[in-house]
């Protein structure tokens, strides 16, 4: 009795270690296939928009769309971008860089800001004001232009920069998103100790919390950053004037005039090359706060 039982314990737990990882090993194949289908998923216009850059517009209509041509056109093509009508394209770009960065930076701080009070505070009407705010993640926003608009015509703020800023600084999913992240971010004890030292509730927000929900803020800000960058219709209901246009707007202006036909077909070419360089901000502004979600992701795994 004392020999066989060692033994049949000892076969029972190589069988136990073997069956789950045979059983991950199989339920790992189906994540990795969905993830490789997203990837090429979403790869496939990336991978068309570059290599139609480096098309002259010939060839852009009689090559294969996922092959080079012989005729490598990418630096002649940069160049005509920024040299049609006198540069505006470079002026497009800087005025969606001011929206998305005033907006995002706004719209991050006022969601920090509201956020931290919802998970933090208890005050009258708490539940009520954090159904307001989840209801409004439903309210699509082009549905708000025209309201918006007629609003802000009635202050003289149309076709101006604060057109497009003001109603950028609302992110109600921000706020949601930060009203769990603080929830948990910030212990209550450390908010006592503040009171304890005498700091006002301004400043435990400003000298603690704020620098504490760092991951969350630049999550928000990025989503909000992306969402002002790619505006297209309020831009499109609120300014009238070119030289006030963002990238979408101008893009899209420019690739209607393409579509008339004639001579303007070449600016086929200047379309797809300014769309390619158009995202190049949005992707360094990624490369570049990736840390930030990183170190938020390892305090969350200690925690």
């Amino acid at each position: 009795m004392t020999i066989t039982t060692p033994r049949r314990t000892k076969e029972r737990e190589d069988l136990a270690g073997r069956l789950p990882s045979s059983s991950v090993r199989g339920r790992g194949w189906l994540p990795t296939i969905i993830m490789i289908a997203f990837f090429v998923y979403f790869m496939i216009p990336l991978a068309w928009l570059v290599i139609a850059s480096t098309k002259n517009n010939a060839d852009l209509f009689s090559t294969f769309g996922f092959w080079f041509s012989h005729h490598f056109n990418l630096f002649t093509n940069v160049h005509s971008v920024f040299a049609y009508s006198n540069g505006v394209f470079l002026r497009w770009m800087l005025n969606s860089l001011i929206y998305a960065l005033v907006s995002a930076a706004g719209a991050s701080f006022l969601a920090t800001a509201a956020g931290y009070g919802f998970a933090k505070y208890q005050f009258p009407a708490k539940g009520l004001l954090l159904g307001v705010v989840l209801g409004a993640i439903a309210v699509p926003t082009t549905a708000l232009a025209i309201p918006t608009y007629l609003l802000f015509s009635k202050i003289g703020i149309v076709n101006t920069p604060w057109a497009i800023i003001l109603p950028s600084l609302i992110n109600p999913i921000g706020v949601f998103l930060m009203s769990v992240y603080a929830r948990d971010a910030i212990p209550d004890s450390l908010i006592e100790s503040g009171r304890l030292d005498g700091a006002s509730d301004i400043e435990i927000f400003l000298r603690i919390g704020l620098r504490m929900l760092v991951p969350g803020l630049i999550t928000v800000f990025l989503f909000s950053l992306v969402s002002t960058w790619n505006n297209y219709f309020l831009p499109l209901v609120m300014l009238n004037n070119p030289k006030l246009y963002p990238i979408t707007v101008g893009l899209a202006q420019l690739n209607a005039t393409a579509n008339n036909g004639g001579g303007s077909q070449a600016l086929f070419s200047v379309v797809v090359t300014g769309s390619l360089l158009s995202i190049i901000p949005l992707i360094a502004a990624f490369l570049l706060l990736q840390r930030f979600w990183q170190s938020g992701l390892s305090a969350g795994a200690v925690k």
